[in-house]
């Protein structure tokens, strides 16, 4: 797929609000208006620092279920989309943690979300949820049944889990793609907040042969420059909050910042292609 198509440029950065807990998670508070209130704030944030697409997440949930969230989950990120739609005029995505692409696709569906991310869509990775298995072919189905053409953007080896077996990450990247049909792919490190090396980005980037790879977390206006050198875009969110953590609200500054450092990068990078073909032309 062209990312041109949903976020009117080639190296999109999108942003992630991280949802307050939603009804039935350990840790609801009971005010669904203090979600709204804070998901309002952050997507406004996001918008005014530049970037090109937002993702809303249902992060503060956890501990998660593996694979299917509570109905009132499903009702409350509706209900926010819907509002955040309103108010920002930027292509939104969905993930639902930790691994609910059923519901993912069935929101985007309804509120004309464009994208949803998954973090296991082919294979079998242990996690802290327990054993998750991809389920491509079910998921791939049930959109064409909502008449839904919202976009699959799929980790490959995702963050906080270990494959069962060994596929190196060449494979892991082919099947997700080739099997899978997911339209991109996203990289990761490890654990929220650790980027994925370079080495890494380059060997997707190879394996992936024109479908997009994104840079999936651990991207800060320090590591961007030469993250990028191997990515087609970057979702962020860490980097972005106050002081860096993950439980504070969106800093626009900050937001400003990194798309600043992220667009510079992406320029040098188009210049010295361009130097490059000189030179072989020449």
């Amino acid at each position: 797929m062209d990312l041109k198509q949903i976020f009117n440029t080639p190296n999109p950065i999108i942003g992630v609000v991280h949802l307050l807990p939603l009804p039935t998670s350990p840790r609801w508070g009971g005010n669904l208006k203090a979600v709204f209130d804070r998901a309002e704030q952050e997507a406004t944030a996001l918008a005014a620092g530049g970037v090109d697409g937002i993702i809303i997440e249902n992060f503060f949930d956890a501990p998660f279920p593996k694979d299917q969230v509570d109905p009132a989950v499903v009702s409350a990120m509706t209900l926010v989309i819907h509002r955040l739609q309103n108010m920002v005029t930027l292509p939104i995505g969905i993930n639902i943690l930790r691994n609910d692409a059923h519901s993912a696709i069935a929101i985007a569906a309804c509120v004309e979300a464009h994208f949803i991310r998954v973090n296991v869509w082919t294979g079998i990775m242990a996690t802290d949820q327990g054993l998750i298995e991809g389920r491509a072919h079910e998921l791939l189905r049930y959109r064409r049944e909502l008449g839904s053409d919202v976009k699959i953007f799929a980790d490959v080896l995702v963050k906080h889990a270990r494959p069962l077996g060994s596929p190196n990450l060449t494979t892991a990247v082919q099947d997700t793609i080739e099997r899978g049909l997911a339209d991109a792919v996203i990289l990761s490190g490890w654990a929220t907040g650790s980027p994925p090396s370079l080495e890494d980005l380059e060997l997707a980037s190879s394996a992936a042969s024109g479908t997009p790879v994104l840079i999936g977390s651990g991207a800060d206006w320090e590591n961007i420059p030469q993250l990028m050198q191997a990515a087609d875009g970057v979702i962020v969110s860490s980097s972005l909050k106050r002081q860096g953590k993950r439980e504070q609200p969106i800093d626009p500054i900050r937001v400003s910042r990194f798309v600043e450092a992220t667009r510079r990068s992406l320029t040098t990078r188009k210049s010295e292609k361009q130097i490059s073909s000189l030179s072989l032309h020449s």
